[in-house]
């Protein structure tokens, strides 16, 4: 009796040819999507850039709604949204900026859909409204540790300065797919949150100041 997979080799069989072609068919929609957008590309427009005819692409998603969520979700998968780590919040925000730089037509694809998702009836528009409420929660979050244990500088809100992050991030995203020879994301990240957060080796905001009246 053949078995579905195996410990060394994985996926085999139908299985693998399944899941295989099911890439090949998200791969073409994050071309068409990212180049054409949702509303404007169709479904014939993946299955021609997949090389498949359309009643093959349908057999895996049914729906052109159904195609954009497993999209999203493949996107997830190649490029999460990681930053976070408490203490090295920074290093970990500029590292998985560089990584995005290798994933161009997903930063595309991501930037055109969240453009179309600010109209009511878009298919893509919960995905959006529920990622910018997490990702704005846990910002404000990381900042809040920090602050408590002296690494955000007086002065700063992280309930401000949390959803400020998101979106500088992908309004300096948005201006380096436009024109990425003269826009550096890492180090435009980097200077804003170094204006915020306070390094280790500067030490504690919340160190008292020495008294300077020599009394």
């Amino acid at each position: 009796m053949q078995t579905k997979s195996t410990a060394r080799g994985g996926t085999r069989g139908p299985y693998a040819k399944t899941a295989a072609r099911q890439r090949e068919i998200l791969e073409a929609a994050v071309a068409v999507f990212g180049s054409k957008g949702y509303s404007a590309g169709s479904i014939q427009d993946v299955a021609d850039r997949a090389g498949i005819a359309q009643t093959t692409l349908l057999h895996h998603f049914p729906t052109k709604a159904q195609l954009l969520v497993a999209v999203l979700e493949y996107r997830d998968e190649i490029s999460p949204d990681t930053p976070g780590t408490r203490e090295h919040f920074t290093e970990v925000v500029v590292q998985q900026a560089k990584n995005n730089e290798g994933v161009p037509h997903l930063i595309e694809l991501y930037s055109v859909l969240c453009g179309e998702a600010t109209t009511e009836d878009h298919p893509a528009r919960e995905y959006f409204v529920k990622r910018f409420e997490r990702l704005r929660g846990e910002y404000s979050n990381e900042l809040r540790y920090l602050a408590s244990i002296g690494r955000l500088r007086p002065g700063i809100d992280p309930g401000i300065a949390g959803p400020t992050i998101v979106a500088l991030w992908d309004g300096i995203q948005t201006q380096w797919l436009l024109n990425p020879e003269d826009v550096d994301v890492p180090q435009t990240l980097k200077a804003y949150l170094d204006l915020i957060i306070i390094s280790p080796e500067t030490g504690s905001a919340q160190q008292p100041m020495a008294d300077s009246s020599g009394s």
